[in-house]
């Protein structure tokens, strides 16, 4: 007997249907084969599935099973398939009916007494039976039920036991729908422990960052140990405005297929920070590997991607980024998939001047020769640097504004200004597929970034004076875009390009 049940495969941070059809020959040596692209984990299936069926009390067939994953061109991985190996193997010996799984998407893991282990990916499997027009339920783990029930129009099962699936499925037991707690029409808000209310002193840092976060700039801090670089890289987050529901999705739905959603949690609603240590691979750093998975700068779409100690990240590591940055997006291409993988983040780096980190610091020594402190930088590609639309001195804070009993700006209020600022943008590019002043490309700026005959002047002395390039004279109006519309200003002044070009550190030394 033939029976077909409705699966879905990941591949990158979406799910396709796949067809798990399972044939049993009433004669024949007994065998169990598993075909259609399965990696090792899917043939290990007919190891799980046998055991599962016999503990929860069936009698498994002896007789020669074929289960094929069609489209046959698409690799499976996991054990998802284990669910619905089970029930299609169950409808074949006649437990189940095949009209009772006609609008359904099943997937799971079995354990060997029979219960239903947690997999990846639930939420984009949601979203691909939503899109499904036949399909209007979708049979999950019980811990990913919440995750996957922020999608609208489905009824997702959760189950936590083969039994209870075979039960249901067969009209013997009444099962309810789960029920997403988190809201799906409104910005879900998150308030963080840390504050920028705790920072002492570092007033222009502060500014240098509310502008970055209000346009989408990428931030490089440089200062020596000890003077609050992590501190305030930690705080960011605390001042971006809270996430949309869609960004919400966006961001659970890579976070899903890397298996990082716990049980308890719908939907993420923070926005990531993500600070991998200086030891990362690229393939860790970008994503990838022989099935392709996210990297950290896709887990940190639509937050923070904070690298501290930048130079002494490997240099073929943050050579990557300079796609993302560009783009939003990363490509893999492998033997088994080409993927694309969302990555739109805001870079927030940090230095020391140079190795022992006191270079130029009037209360330090630096030992550094000048052919380490250049050789040091050099672990930067200019690109790179180019990449950073801002770069920001500092420096250690005075003892007096340690032991000061005054509180700095509280988080809340930044954030209010930045969110002013990015309501302008948004408005602005309603038309285009970008949000934030950071993402302008040529075509924008020529359009919507008009500078007073002062700012042009004193733009065209800095270009002189300093030696820019192309990609930082267009990074320099991109800032004061960004600074014009903090002060609600449709023109770019002077004071706006000239605050910019006080954020070119490095350009300026």
């Amino acid at each position: 007997m033939l029976a077909k049940v409705l699966s879905a495969a990941i591949i990158g941070v979406d799910a396709y249907p796949v067809d798990v059809e399972v044939d049993i020959q009433t004669n024949g040596v007994p065998h169990f084969s598993i075909v259609g692209l399965p990696d090792a984990s899917v043939k290990e299936s007919r190891e799980r599935v046998r055991a599962a069926l016999k503990n929860i009390g069936f009698a498994f067939p002896l007789r020669p099973i074929t289960v094929n994953l069609a489209p046959a061109a698409l690799k499976k991985e996991g054990a998802a398939f284990d669910l619905p190996i089970a029930i299609a193997i169950l409808i074949c010996e006649e437990i189940i009916s095949q009209e009772s799984i006609k609008n359904f998407i099943i997937s799971g893991e079995l354990s060997l007494n029979g219960t239903i282990r947690p997999i990846k990916g639930c939420l984009s499997m949601a979203i691909l039976a939503k899109q499904l027009t036949h399909i209007k339920n979708i049979i999950l783990p019980y811990e990913n039920g919440q995750e996957a029930s922020v999608v609208n129009n489905i009824s997702v099962y959760a189950i936590n036991t083969l039994t209870t699936a075979v039960e249901f499925l067969a009209g013997k037991q009444q099962l309810t729908p789960t029920i997403s707690p988190t809201p799906n029409q409104t910005t879900v808000t998150y308030e963080y422990e840390e504050d920028f209310a705790d920072v002492k002193g570092q007033e222009h840092v502060k500014r240098a960052i509310e502008v970055s976060a209000a346009g989408g700039h990428n931030i490089l801090m440089i200062g020596p140990p000890g003077s609050g670089k992590t501190m305030l890289a930690k705080r960011i987050p605390s001042i971006l405005p809270p996430m949309t529901f869609d960004e919400s999705i966006e961001t659970t739905k890579i976070h899903s297929v890397a298996g990082l959603i716990k049980s308890n949690n719908a939907l993420i609603t923070k926005r990531p920070f993500r600070n991998p240590h200086h030891t990362i691979s690229d393939i860790a750093l970008i994503g990838g590997g022989q099935v392709p998975k996210p990297g950290e700068v896709s887990l940190s779409h639509n937050g923070v991607l904070f690298l501290d100690e930048l130079p002494e990240f490997k240099r073929n590591v943050i050579e990557v980024l300079r796609q993302p940055l560009e783009n939003g997006e990363v490509h893999i291409a492998r033997a088994a998939a080409s993927i694309k993988y969302p990555a739109s983040f805001m870079l927030v780096s940090a230095m020391n001047p140079c190795p022992c980190g006191y270079h130029r610091d009037p209360k330090h020594s630096c030992v550094c020769t000048p052919t380490q402190i250049q050789k040091y930088k050099n672990r930067i590609s200019g690109p790179l640097f180019d990449r950073i639309d801002i770069h920001v001195d500092v420096p250690a804070v005075p003892y007096k504004d340690l032991s000061s009993t005054y509180n700095g700006e509280p988080s809340h209020t930044i954030r209010k200004r930045v969110l002013k600022a990015q309501l302008i943008q948004q408005k602005r590019f309603q038309t285009d597929k970008i949000y934030r002043n950071g993402q302008m490309n040529t075509q924008h700026i020529r359009k919507l970034c008009i500078l007073s005959q002062e700012a042009t002047a004193l733009l065209n002395i800095a270009m002189e004076k300093l030696s820019l390039s192309a990609r930082a004279y267009m990074r320099i109006i991109k800032v004061s875009r960004t600074i014009a519309d903090i002060e609600d200003s449709q023109l770019i002044e002077s004071h706006h390009v000239a605050e910019a070009i006080q954020y070119r550190t490095l350009d300026r030394r």
